[in-house]
């Protein structure tokens, strides 16, 4: 029959198809693996490593199934599979765009790592500890215990400050002393304070800048670093200690740490007393109105 006989002719082709399909399978495995290896090394979830893996495999064998469809003389077939497959593929893509974002951001923050599992960061008004990027989220814990999942996509698409990159953080003590101080003194006298703080890096300086005349003190900052890993509890035990030595040491050394003034002048032209003007309109002392004596 002509149908058998067809089949019998198509032997060759479908055997050499078979094997080619069976190449393309065994080099798709060898590609998963090897990219599971290759991707350990740049990146730190395993999510993302074993979907990146499965998308190769996956090509590798829709290319070798392709190859074998055409080898079988089926290239119409191999044509509307390839249209039916970029159809859907475009209204997938329009329907889950947002997913689709927040998945090829995962993928490039466990590939850069611009921050890893345990780092203190900050992203627009997020702050709080790393504790795992999934493929569509981030995983964070804040200082006050709640855990955040933050969209891949807006930790991407903002800046992110990393307090734990660089292994060590510095503290800005603001302070403000009085005009009647003598500056040279309260340098030395907070310098020595600071320096003698157990959480200060001993291998960095103590700086101390005056910044600017306020309305009612001489405004400055002093700056130390100290070593800083995830904990924020560090930096502000830091902060805090220092704020007690720089009061302890000012109180010490008679440094005045004033309060905001401000005058009040109740007169039209100014420059005049309080007491002048209640006795202008006699209520101050020897001013006031005496009650009047019925007759």
């Amino acid at each position: 029959m002509g149908w058998a006989r067809d089949f019998i002719l198509l032997l060759p082709n479908l055997a050499v198809a078979v094997a080619v399909l069976v190449g393309f399978w065994l080099l798709a495995k060898l590609a998963r693996n090897l990219l599971h290896r290759l991707l350990r090394r740049v990146s730190h979830s395993e999510q993302v490593n074993r979907v990146l893996g499965q998308a190769v495999f996956l090509a590798l064998v829709a290319a070798g199934l392709f190859v074998a469809l055409g080898i079988l003389g089926l290239q119409k077939t191999v044509a509307s599979l390839l249209a039916g497959a970029g159809i859907i593929g475009l209204a997938l893509g329009f329907a889950f765009q947002d997913i689709a974002a927040n998945f090829m951001a995962g993928i490039y923050l466990s590939i850069e790592h611009p921050f890893r599992a345990g780092h203190l960061i900050q992203s627009k008004d997020i702050q709080g500890i790393v504790k795992r990027v999934h493929l569509r989220w981030t995983e964070i814990r804040t200082p006050q215990g709640q855990i955040i999942l933050v969209p891949n996509k807006q930790i991407f698409e903002n800046p992110i400050t990393n307090f734990s990159a660089t292994g060590q953080r510095r503290v800005d003590i603001k302070a403000g002393v009085s005009y009647g101080d003598d500056l040279e003194k309260v340098r030395r006298v907070a310098l020595q304070a600071l320096e003698q703080m157990p959480s200060r890096k001993p291998d960095t300086e103590v700086e101390l800048f005056f910044e600017d005349l306020s309305d009612s003190a001489i405004n400055l900052v002093a700056r130390f670093w100290i070593d800083f890993t995830s904990k924020q509890s560090d930096y502000l035990r830091a902060k805090s200690e220092a704020i007690e030595r720089l009061k302890k040491a000012f109180d010490q050394n008679g440094i005045t740490l004033p309060f905001p003034t401000r005058t009040l002048d109740f007169a039209v032209k100014g420059g005049e007393s309080l007491s002048q003007a209640l006795e202008d309109v006699g209520l101050g002392r020897g001013g006031g109105r005496r009650p009047e004596s019925s007759h």
